[in-house]
């Protein structure tokens, strides 16, 4: 086991709270280090609906909640816009949705500090014609879409230029405690197999629904309930608004427009496992039943796949009664384990929501600066983020915008769909090899939009293979595993006539099937038995 120089700080967790923690304890002289056992992103942050909150889904029902969105909300569009999509939002009142309810919500929205306007159903229809002309009400708030991989590289940037470290692929596998406080962390490299020992100060546990585990290696209980929630994703942006329904938040019920792709969300249900994202025909049956009270056609618009992420709901000792995950609170909590189990240099933060990720992180540094004796105060919330415009958030075609804007033609496209090029491709590549092509889709989008990496994957396997000899098959094979763990739920009609072409092309025009051994890998590539 090798041995590195000490760190003031292990945050443990690569999702946009933990890369938002760094950042603070970077600005505040705390020379820190952030380990993921994955890519950053890959638990909850890359895995919900994309919503920047405007706290309205919260106004009714969990009033702290929704002015931490609100104030949260404002503070992101200025100091990351190239992270926000600014669509607006509409809560929208179906046949369905109770009367108190519809007219409880603008007051609810003023008392937490939210915008809110009733509009006319006619303007709202006329704007997004794909809405149920049923609807009673319309009310305007200011939502917005998020991408989140954008965002966690932003605050990592930031981190690294105030003279901290992010290590993807590693992860935490045991703590060293000398009395009350941990002095070191065995910290297992996931690529190589091999660890290293790091001396720190203190540890910040932010592994969202993860935490429990962490809390665990620390010697300490800490219980989370996770909630899992699928979402649908859509081949088409069937609107340029977040659609939500008036009413308690409930599944199927909001639809966020995010690049070429319009998402479904969502599901709750307690699961015992944070890594357990098995999505069933009747979840994807229930959600698209639901669905349809906004959108009267979704069951003629063609699914692209499926995928579910955790919620890091936190279950406190104290919380006696509280049985169902949508009555949990979604504020947050920091956890001092010093004070709650005698560990005086452990600290958990859990609950929340991706909007509110930078207070968060507030929060759990003004703890940890206490304890370390720093005063220096969180700057975070005036300081812009690296590479981004003030004002300038991005849109859809914001891409084709920019390539034009240098001259247009040849743009060597490698992901039509996502608008992906071959110099971006490579700069992502120069800058976080070695990778997956997986990691390449959460850093550029390749493969997320409507064919679904079926025309991109090979060509940037390709590219893949030119960084590493004889990589390209197992670049190749990961991702289509994962790819198609999302299609097979919904793989009906033209999805399913995709599908079986996209198996055509890698197993039988390339031969892929030849190319790796049988087993576990060539399994993931096996089409699964579909409705026809």
């Amino acid at each position: 086991m090798s041995e590195t120089r000490p760190f003031d700080v292990i945050v443990v967790g690569g999702g946009a709270t933990g890369a938002g923690v760094l950042r603070d304890l970077a600005r505040r002289g705390l020379r820190s280090l952030l380990v993921e056992r994955g890519d950053y992103g890959t638990g909850t942050t890359g895995r919900y609906h994309g919503l920047l909150h405007s706290g309205g889904r919260y106004a009714m029902r969990d009033s702290q909640a929704a002015r931490e969105c609100i104030v949260e909300n404002r503070i992101l569009r200025r100091i990351a816009p190239a992270s926000i999509e600014a669509t607006g939002g509409y809560f929208v009142a179906t046949p369905d949705d109770p009367e108190d309810y519809v007219d409880g919500f603008p007051a609810a929205c003023a008392a937490a500090g939210i915008e809110c306007e009733e509009i006319p159903v006619l303007q709202a229809l006329a704007r997004e014609p794909a809405l149920n002309p049923k609807i009673r009400r319309v009310f305007r708030v200011p939502d917005g879409s998020v991408e989140p991989w954008n965002l966690i590289e932003a605050n990592l940037a930031d981190a690294r230029l105030h003279g901290s470290e992010a290590w993807s692929y590693h992860r935490v596998v045991g703590f060293e405690r000398a009395g009350d406080r941990i002095t070191a962390a065995t910290i297992r490299d996931e690529s190589s197999g091999t660890t290293s020992r790091i001396s720190t100060r203190f540890v910040v546990s932010a592994a969202g629904a993860w935490a429990g585990g962490i809390a665990a290696l620390a010697g300490v209980q800490l219980s989370m309930r996770p909630g899992k929630g699928v979402m649908l994703i859509y081949n088409q942006r069937m609107t340029d608004t977040v659609i939500n329904r008036c009413h308690l938040s409930s599944d199927g019920d909001i639809m966020v427009p995010v690049h070429t792709v319009a998402i479904l969300g969502t599901t709750d249900v307690r699961v015992a496992d944070p890594d357990s994202n098995e999505i069933t025909r009747e979840e994807v049956a229930a959600l698209i039943g639901e669905g349809e009270k906004l959108f009267p056609d979704l069951r003629r618009m063609r699914l692209l796949r499926a995928y579910a992420g955790v919620r890091p709901l936190y279950d406190p000792p104290d919380d006696v009664g509280v049985s169902e995950n949508r009555k949990m609170s979604r504020a947050h909590s920091v956890i001092d384990h010093g004070e709650r189990d005698g560990v005086d240099n452990f600290v958990s933060i859990v609950g929340g929501k991706l909007t509110t990720y930078r207070l968060m992180a507030e929060d759990t540094v003004n703890v940890v600066a206490a304890r370390l004796g720093v005063t220096e105060r969180c700057t975070t919330a005036g300081a812009v983020l690296p590479n981004q415009v003030q004002g300038k958030t991005y849109w859809l075609g914001h891409r084709l915008a920019e390539h034009e804007a240098q001259g247009g033609g040849d743009a060597a496209l490698i992901c039509e769909c996502e608008f992906v090029t071959r110099p971006m491709l490579e700069a992502y590549l120069d800058e976080h090899w070695p990778c997956s092509i997986d990691d390449v889709r959460r850093g550029t989008r390749l493969g997320m939009g409507p064919c679904q990496g079926g025309f991109c994957t090979f060509r940037a396997a390709g590219l893949v293979s030119e960084r590493g000899a004889g990589a390209e098959t197992d670049a190749i094979v990961d991702y289509l595993r994962e790819r198609f763990m999302g299609t097979r739920p919904i793989a009906s009609g033209r999805q399913l006539q995709e599908l079986w072409m996209v198996h055509g092309m890698y197993l039988g025009s390339l031969g892929l099937e030849s190319l790796v051994d049988r087993g576990p890998a060539s399994a993931a590539v096996e089409v699964p038995n579909a409705r026809r």
